[in-house]
């Protein structure tokens, strides 16, 4: 694996998670109480002795840059790296990332350089764990030029993601970016034969938009076509003079790409046995040090809920709720289906006083309130007896202090919400 180098890709807008991407890139959300999405695809490298990673980044950048350069580094006797590569004007291109084989393109000049055979691209947005190693190892097997990380989906999914025709070799003899018609559809029919998949109707084959690529392919794929994006456009035209294979993953995999998407995938850690554990020893999540005391429950009633370290939580019920770190909830409060990211702070006596003198609220959330399917971004201000429960069954609305996405209501990061509002 040290002839691996990872390109994560991290430059994404993240309109669709708006507004939790008002002031941050979309790997920079937080994720699970204490992570970030970009310590996901970072982990995976890291736990299969990938020590070679660029981060390509571009919008909201600040928060991304600080966590990872907070988080991540590499002894003094090791030849491995973690850079970040910001877009940036050149005097050959003074244009933004276009798409994902475009930011790639545009930091070609630095993957030249590196001493490697093969380059890993990942994105900054998903939730997966996946054996690097034996990934690898099947692209060498099958002398693949190119090699996708492919997940069978059922037939009403395909519509949303990259699907993929293979011969009975794995090898793919066609790609189509979110195919719509029946017609498609029947064409793109993979028989279950073909994965050994024992799942009904699991026969359609969707690109996770991981890939693996000889470095020298990619070189040559990027610097002789202005193309823009590898699924939509550069893996199909290098299907015909290219061996390109299918690696098939059958684990739990989720795209974070919407604010429901990102709200259920959240809930879901804190079920009995979720679908993605945080608790597995041999293959740890990894993100910042954080040295914060262990939190304190005071008089709750607490069912499926997760609490992160430093948080304080005085006489409150909480039930299918996320809780972040250093969250602060006051007495006789009630959450339920609640993502708090917590707080990137504590405040002082004194602060606490000139909130006070101020009519302001205090970080965290006041007394006598009532919350439910809400993600309250960090470092917000809830006053008392504050009632966030969407009452007229809004799907989507837009407010000043708050938005409404797919019936959840979502405060942005240091939003206040003054005494008695309710939505």
């Amino acid at each position: 694996m040290k002839n691996v180098l990872a390109v994560i890709l991290g430059g994404g807008r993240g309109t669709r998670l708006y507004p939790l991407t008002k002031f941050r890139a979309k790997p920079a959300v937080p994720i699970g109480g204490k992570f970030r999405l970009i310590d996901i695809p970072i982990s995976n490298c890291l736990h299969w002795n990938i020590r070679k990673i660029m981060v390509l980044t571009q919008f909201n950048t600040a928060s991304l840059h600080r966590h990872i350069s907070q988080s991540y580094r590499f002894d003094g006797f090791s030849d491995g790296f973690l850079q970040i590569l910001a877009a940036q004007q050149t005097i050959e291109d003074s244009n933004w990332y276009q798409g994902t084989a475009d930011a790639v393109r545009k930091n070609i000049h630095y993957i030249k350089h590196q001493k490697v055979e093969h380059v890993v691209v990942l994105s900054g947005d998903q939730l997966y764990r996946i054996n690097l190693l034996d990934f690898m190892n099947y692209h060498k097997e099958k002398k693949a030029d190119i090699t996708i990380a492919v997940k069978p989906v059922l037939r009403e999914q395909a519509g949303d993601f990259g699907i993929l025709q293979i011969n009975d070799h794995l090898r793919i003899v066609k790609f189509v970016e979110k195919p719509k018609t029946n017609a498609l559809l029947d064409e793109l029919f993979t028989p279950n034969t073909y994965l050994d998949i024992k799942e009904n109707n699991l026969n359609y084959i969707a690109s996770m938009g991981i890939y693996i690529f000889k470095k020298d392919v990619l070189i040559d794929l990027l610097e002789h076509n202005v193309k823009e994006d590898f699924g939509r456009e550069v893996i199909p035209d290098a299907l015909a003079e290219r061996q390109v294979f299918a690696y098939v993953f059958n684990d739990y995999w989720e795209d974070i790409g919407t604010i429901k998407a990102f709200f259920e995938a959240n809930l879901d850690f804190a079920n009995p046995i979720p679908h993605f554990d945080f608790y597995n020893e041999n293959t740890p999540i990894f993100t910042r040090k954080r040295f914060l005391p262990g939190s304190k429950i005071e008089h709750c009633d607490v069912h499926y809920s997760l609490i992160s370290d430093g948080s304080i939580i005085e006489g409150s019920k909480l039930s299918n709720t996320i809780i972040g770190t250093r969250s602060l909830i006051r007495a006789n409060t009630y959450l339920e289906r609640v993502v708090m990211m917590g707080a990137d702070f504590y405040e002082s006596l004194e602060e606490k006083a000139e909130n006070t003198q101020r009519g302001r609220c205090h970080v965290g959330v006041g007394q006598n309130c009532i919350i439910r399917n809400a993600i309250l971004d960090k470092n917000v201000r809830i006053g008392d007896q504050v009632r966030l429960l969407n009452e007229k069954g809004l799907m989507n609305f837009s407010h000043d202090r708050y938005s409404i996405v797919d019936g959840i209501t979502v405060i942005p990061k240091d939003m206040e919400i003054p005494d008695g509002f309710v939505i």
